[in-house]
Parts: structure tokens; C-alpha cells; sequence
């Protein structure tokens, strides 16, 4: 008989491009995020944990928004590359949703000069300091577009409801069945 604890996952959300609803219905867990406390160490997160550099060898990250910018990117590019299982969290990351509207406007040059030039109180210059201000990439893309997704949860904000049916699953190492319209169900 083994006395040995089993390993707590390793848990991590991220947020790109959006408004942080998906993460505001994750908190709306509610007494759920206790249990989850047992169950998985939440290692990254704007909304549990204070980490600033994305860690290796997580087991489960929850990614909100759309790739809007280079840093975006890059945080994509390592998430994927140090996690077993990618959740493309909400619409934004589904579809890019919201701040995709933005590609209407085809580049990133149009959506600048509409911002800092043309609705300048006359003072206006385009922004340009790398390494500080992201450079905005041509298109907002979806996350699968990027990177292989495992789980896609939609929802503009996914309800704690169907984060909670999403995560169960995924803490015991399974992937999730979503269906029926109450979890598969956008906007």
C-alpha cells in the first residue's frame, strides 16, 4: 500500500488579446477554486499568481484572448512549447472575436494612424519603441491558427459552469466531452 501523495497538476492561465472576462468567470468558481486548490498548483496566472516568466512543465493552461501583438506571440510560442494540454479559452481565442474586428481594417498601419494620428487632439505620433511597446502584428489571429490546441471552450465569458465541466476532466488526465448547447455554445 503506497502512503504517496499524487502529484497536484500543474496549472496555468494566460491572458493575450481581450477584455479579462474569461478570467473574471473563472474566479466566478467561486468555492469550486478551493478544491481546485487541492487538486492543481496554479503556477501562472494574472488573476492566482504573482509568477512574471511563464514556468516549464505545466500540465494544463487555460489561454484567453486573440494574437494581437508580438508579445502575444511570444507568450503563445512558450506556452505551447512548456504545456501538455492548451485550452483555447473563450471566443477571443476561439475566434479572436472582439479585438479581430480590428482586421477589418486590413494591417496594423490603418488601425494606428486611426488611433494616434487621426484622433489626436493634434499632438498625435505613431508609436514606435521596441522592446517596451509590442509591435502589433497585420491580423489578430485565433490561437489554434498559431499553435496545436487540445480543448476549445467557448463562451464571451465561458460560464464558471462549463469551466468547471472543462477542468474536471483535464485534472484526472482526461479530455473533456463537452457537448450539448449549455458547454458548446458561443458568444
Amino acid at each position: 500500500m503506497s502512503t504517496r501523495t499524487p502529484r497536484k497538476a500543474r496549472l496555468a492561465t494566460v491572458w493575450l488579446a481581450g477584455c479579462s472576462g474569461c478570467h473574471m468567470s473563472f474566479l466566478d468558481l467561486d468555492e469550486w477554486l478551493l478544491e481546485l486548490a487541492d487538486r492543481a498548483d496554479i503556477v501562472y496566472s494574472p488573476v492566482g499568481s504573482d509568477q512574471k516568466l511563464y514556468p516549464e512543465n505545466v500540465d494544463i493552461a487555460l489561454v484567453e484572448g486573440g494574437v494581437a501583438n508580438t508579445d502575444n506571440l511570444e507568450l503563445l510560442q512558450r506556452v505551447r512549447a512548456n504545456t501538455r494540454t492548451l485550452v483555447s479559452f473563450g471566443d477571443c481565442a476561439i475566434t479572436a472575436n472582439i479585438p479581430g474586428m480590428r482586421n477589418m481594417l486590413r494591417g496594423s498601419d490603418p488601425v494606428l494612424r486611426r488611433a494616434y494620428l487621426e484622433l489626436a487632439d493634434g499632438s498625435g505620433q505613431l508609436p514606435h519603441a521596441p522592446g517596451i511597446v509590442p509591435e502589433l502584428l497585420e491580423r489578430v489571429l485565433p490561437v489554434h491558427e498559431l499553435v496545436p490546441v487540445e480543448v476549445y471552450l467557448p463562451g464571451c465569458p465561458p460560464p464558471a459552469e462549463r469551466i468547471r465541466a472543462a477542468l474536471e476532466p483535464l485534472l484526472r488526465g482526461e479530455l473533456p466531452q463537452l457537448s450539448g448547447a449549455d458547454q458548446i455554445r458561443f458568444g
